[in-house]
């Protein structure tokens, strides 16, 4: 069993570098790339308007409101979509990538995001444009919608389209169980158990010789997350637009009197990651260095698993958005990735950066160094059992509401596979799955549903590449409407006639 599992790992690895190094980080920059040029930079262009829509006006009442039966507010679509992406990758994510990549990874994170911004804009932009309602009269959208209906319809590509729509569900059903359940849950067990509990309670066995702990620690997860997830997407959205304000702006402040703490390091930190960012060059001429293939590859390849930005998977909840205008959850999209890779992903990479782990001159983690527990052992280093248990909890909610937004993710798959009742029986298997989360002890399951995120991006980004023209025309048609004032202009809100027609009432009466 040892070695069939040696070699499935062996088989996963080769895959995941292929679809992840060869060809996942080159289609994503470069979708990036290509649609800031086609939308005129419009993160940067636009920045006033879209930070007044999204995060400049996050109280206003408009963007909290639920005035429409089957959705959910925008600020709750926006919550549930950054309760799925705000998770261990923030945190054990960003030390990894600076311990295997050096200080240089950091610039390449946000390289990776400003493109993402875009990709992650255009994705919610076309999830809007092509959602349709479901049998229960909820809004179902995302990128196998896009792909069957809008890469579809151009002349002989409709059963491509339909398979790649196919393709892309099958994956994001696989990839909810390992990276959005399995592993997160895994995660949660192992931090609670090292901050919480002595080794004398680790050590106690039940059922010849599964851990006590774990098995606790799974049952009282899967309780709570069954009574969140089988209650459908709305308490989801409930629970995360209260838990993920206070879950981010509590871990930001934290680590502001980390970096406070050590404000003297800070300058060094900064210098260092520009310093690094095209490679570490050897030290007193010995082989020790970092390659800038490395350093690329780990800074973009985190940082996507971060944001999430061209995976195709927050769409499908922003789609559920009580909003009409398609550019409208674009920029909360744009939002999204600022959120989480600009901000939290920069404080942990502050902290680690000025945590003493890592030499500054070099660019090298010192000898012993750990990455999974680096940021736990940089507050525990100042707080004393106190910055680890913070650690432990900022984890636990990080990762717990990872795997609640994964769920709808998955069932949202599962929904376009099979209908509505399979959705409903998949909820039912994914919060059973938590338990096993708890007590395994491999890392093969988070690997493979790693491979399988990759698996979901390439029909995804062949999408959005393919319709970029619509996302273009979208995007333009907005800005004469609604930023230069133009009243002779259509609104573009649904490739649905019918949809379009109730939308643009909508829209002209001002609900919008």
């Amino acid at each position: 069993m040892e070695t069939f599992l040696e070699k499935i790992t062996e088989i996963n690895d080769a895959i995941n570098s292929f679809v992840w190094v060869k060809i996942g980080l080159i289609l994503l920059i470069g979708t990036g790339i290509l649609l800031t040029i086609v939308t005129k930079c419009f993160q940067l262009s636009h920045f006033p308007h879209w930070w007044k829509k999204t995060g400049g006006g996050v109280f206003d009442k408009k963007s909290h409101n639920k005035k429409e039966k089957g959705s959910v507010s925008q600020f709750q679509a926006l919550c549930t979509a950054l309760a799925a992406t705000i998770g261990t990758g923030n945190i054990a994510g960003v030390s990894a990538a600076i311990c295997l990549g050096g200080p240089g990874a950091v610039f390449w994170m946000w390289v990776a995001a400003f493109f993402g911004m875009m990709t992650n804009f255009s994705e919610n932009v076309l999830g809007i444009y092509y959602r349709r309602k479901n049998v229960e009269g909820e809004w179902s959208g995302g990128a196998m919608y896009y792909l069957q209906d809008g890469l579809g319809s151009y002349k002989g590509f409709k059963h491509i389209g339909k398979f790649l729509a196919v393709l892309f569900s099958i994956f994001a059903a696989l990839a909810s169980f390992g990276i959005g359940n399995l592993g997160q849950i895994n995660k949660i067990t192992l931090n609670l158990e090292s901050a919480f509990f002595s080794e004398k309670l680790q050590s106690i066995t039940v059922f010849g010789n599964v851990k006590l702990v774990p098995l606790c620690i799974g049952i009282c997860l899967m309780v709570g997350a069954g009574l969140i997830i089988l209650g459908g997407l709305k308490r989801i959205a409930a629970f995360a637009e209260k838990i993920v304000p206070f879950m981010a702006v509590a871990y930001i402040i934290g680590a502001l009197i980390l970096v406070c703490i050590h404000i003297p390091a800070i300058p060094s930190a900064f210098a260092a990651i520009f310093k690094f960012a095209f490679g570490i060059k050897a030290v007193a001429g010995a082989a020790v260095g970092i390659a800038i293939k490395e350093v690329i590859t780990q800074g973009c390849k985190r940082g996507v698993f971060s944001n999430e930005a061209g995976l195709g998977s927050s769409v499908m909840v922003h789609s559920n958005s009580d909003v009409k205008e398609p550019v409208k959850q674009g920029m909360w999209g744009i939002f999204e990735v600022f959120a989480d890779t600009f901000v939290v992903c920069t404080m942990t990479a502050l902290v680690v950066l000025t945590s003493g782990f890592i030499d500054l001159e070099t660019g090298i983690a010192l000898e012993g160094t750990d990455d999974a527990t680096l940021v736990a052992n940089a507050f525990g280093n100042v707080f004393g059992f106190g910055g680890e248990a913070f650690i432990a909890i900022a984890i636990l909610l990080f990762a717990f509401t990872t795997v609640l937004g994964w769920s709808h993710y998955g069932s949202k798959a599962v929904e376009y596979l099979m209908g509505t009742t399979a959705a409903k029986v998949y909820k039912v298997i994914f919060v059973v799955m938590i338990e096993a989360g708890a007590l395994m002890t491999s890392s093969l399951a988070w690997d493979i549903s790693d491979t399988f995120n990759g698996f979901m991006m390439i029909p995804n980004l062949i999408g959005v590449i393919a319709l970029f023209p619509l996302v273009k025309k979208i995007t333009d048609n907005y800005v004469a409407r609604k930023i230069k004032g133009r009243k002779d202009v259509k609104p573009m809100l649904s490739f649905d006639e019918k949809i379009q027609k109730e939308h643009e009432e909508l829209v002209e009466q001002g609900a919008e």
